[in-house]
Parts: structure tokens; sequence; C-alpha cells
């Protein structure tokens, strides 16, 4: 992938500034700074080495806006895996932005570097989406814990329940308590407006769910709701992505490390690469499907992951459960064939 056919750009790019670095016939030709704008970085590519053969720059917060406005702009700019880059660039002796940025240039020459699908700004929204619903879920959760805890300091117990019960239970156990109330009730408003942001933003995803064929065709699944469809599609984006359905698995972490050397040879964790929030939600869709009773989660995935239960555990059974998951899904999606619940070992 490395040549002498043109200038390479190495960018480390930061929030304020992006360090570069030209080199072209294995020479450092120039090196500066400019603002972390992907138009300014544009606009400078062309004054200095406008016949540019490749823009490497790593994996960070300002990656897909980065690509993208690069991309329009017509530099050939690709963004590289940061771990793999940050285990060469830790090696420098000086470690500088300047020299990070003419790392990443080396490693384009030599060829030495790992390209990461950057997702279109579409498919970034869904999952922006997704993450500020999560974030929203879990503040509520915080909050009604923390309701609970203050209360049962003064022997208040709340009872079990969730949504309007909670509210309900809490104000209940405050009347008469006029001291406690003007502490808690501040408290309990904010849990009820986090509740409707929630709400708000599962109308979102519901309506983004029915919009999909592909959604809907994930949801055939039992324990796949509209969340984890909807994530799972802004992640794959297209299945033609990946060669076949078994190596979704591996990139999103939820394949066992192996480690070799001389005489040793054995299999680790899971890697937990790749998307964290997306592997949680099919874990959850794994648990959903190991333990509902209804008609609906019957299926051979179920009664296989059962039998692996008893064998391993309630916990790595899900986390295989949840890899065959993502093979259907993904199998499903280059298929167009719903869920069938009578199919033997997909994997």
């Amino acid at each position: 992938m490395g040549g002498n056919h043109g200038p390479i750009y190495g960018l480390d790019v930061s929030l304020k500034d992006t360090a570069v670095s030209i080199r072209e016939d294995r020479k450092r030709i120039w090196r500066g700074k400019c603002p972390s704008d992907p138009i300014i970085l544009a606009q400078m590519i062309r004054k200095h080495a406008p016949h540019a053969k490749l823009v490497v720059f790593e994996t960070g917060p300002l990656s897909t806006w980065f690509y993208h406005t690069l991309t329009a702009e017509g530099i050939p700019a690709i963004c590289i895996e940061a771990r793999h880059a940050q285990k060469v660039l830790n090696e420098t002796l000086n470690k500088t932005d300047a020299n990070d940025a003419d790392g990443l240039a080396r490693l384009a020459e030599t060829g030495f570097y790992k390209v990461v699908r950057v997702k279109s700004f579409d498919n970034m929204l869904t999952r922006t989406l997704v993450a500020a619903r999560s974030q929203l879920v879990s503040i509520s959760k915080q909050l009604s814990n923390q309701i609970r805890g203050m209360m049962k300091t003064f022997g208040l117990i709340v009872p079990k329940g969730e949504g309007r019960v909670f509210g309900a239970n809490v104000r209940g156990l405050l009347d008469g308590n006029k001291g406690l109330e003007l502490v808690i009730s501040p408290l309990l408003e904010a849990w009820r407006d986090i509740r409707k942001h929630v709400a708000n933003l599962d109308h979102q995803l519901l309506a983004a769910s029915r919009q999909s064929q592909s959604t809907k065709l994930l949801m055939t699944i039992p324990g796949v709701g509209a969340v984890t469809a909807v994530s799972y599609i802004a992640a794959i984006e297209d299945p033609e992505n990946f060669a076949t359905s078994r190596s979704v698995g591996a990139w999103l972490g939820l394949t066992t490390r192996r480690y070799q050397s001389g005489e040793i040879d054995y299999d680790g964790h899971i890697s937990r690469r790749g998307d964290g929030r997306l592997r949680g939600l099919l874990y959850e869709a794994a648990t959903v499907l190991l333990t509902r009773t209804t008609a609906r989660t019957e299926c051979r995935l179920k009664t296989w992951g059962l039998k692996l239960r008893e064998r391993l555990g309630f916990k790595r059974a899900a986390v295989a459960v949840a890899r065959k998951l993502a093979v259907i899904m993904h199998s499903m999606l280059k298929t167009g064939e719903v869920f069938n619940p009578l199919a033997g070992d997909p994997a």
C-alpha cells in the first residue's frame, strides 16, 4: 500500500490544532501546524503539496468530520486504527504531536497500517441518537436509585416498581413529611423530566425502525428490539462490508483472544474490541432470549444457548449467543430472509 509516487501526509489531530508532516521519497519535506478544521487543512494541502498521494490520520472524535470533509474536497484521506498505530508511535524516543504526525506518514510509506471504515453522517446520527437515549436512561436509573437510598435512611422503603408506579410510590411515602419532601421533590421532578426526554427519543427510534425494512427484518429475531436492530444496521451499514457473516462476531469483540508462543497456546476472554455499545445490546438481547419463557422465544438458538449455560454458566452462554446473533443478523441482511426459529446452527 505504500510507495514513492507522491507526497504522503501524516496528521496528528487534536481538538485545537493538527500537526502535519509531509514526506516524499522517504524524506520529510515539510512539517507544521494548522487549526483543526478540515477545510483549512485542505487549503494547506493544496498549497504545500497539491498532488498528495495519501493523507493519513488516526481514529478519534473528529475523524468522521475530517474524513468526509477532506474526501469531499478531493483529498485522498484515509483513517487508520489508532490502537494499531499507537503501538508503533509509542516507540518514538521523543513523543510529540509533530513526531506522531511524522510517524503516521512513515506508516503510510511502509503500508504498515489498518484502514478503518468511516461511517456516514446519517449512520453517525443514528448512533448518536441511540447513545443519547442510553445516557438519559442511565441518568434516570441513577436518580431513582438515589431517591430510594435517601428515603431508606428515614425508614421509607420505596416498593418495587418503575415509571409512574415508582413516582406514585415516592409521593405517597413523602405525604406528611414536608422536610424530606423539599429535598426529594427536585430529584423526582428531574427524574420525571428525563423520562419524558427518553420517551421522545424512543419515538424517534421507533419511527426510524418503521421506515426501514432491514430493521423490521432483524426484529423478527426473539429478543431483538428496535434499539438493537437500528444500532446494528448503523454499525454494519452495508452487509457487503464483511466477507463472511462469522467475521462480524470478531469485529464486535465477541470472539476469544488467542495467545500462541512456542509451547504456550490458549484462548482467553473475548477481545472486547469494536463497538462496545452494540456489543452490550446484543448481550442484552441474548439474555432476553435465554431467560424469557414465551412461545416466541422458543427456537434452536435458545436450546443451544441453554445447553451451553449448563456447561459454562450463564454469562459465557449469553456471550456465545450474542456472537451467534451478530452472525445471524448479518446473514439475514444479506439474504433478506426473516428469522427461522427451526434453522440449524447458523455459525
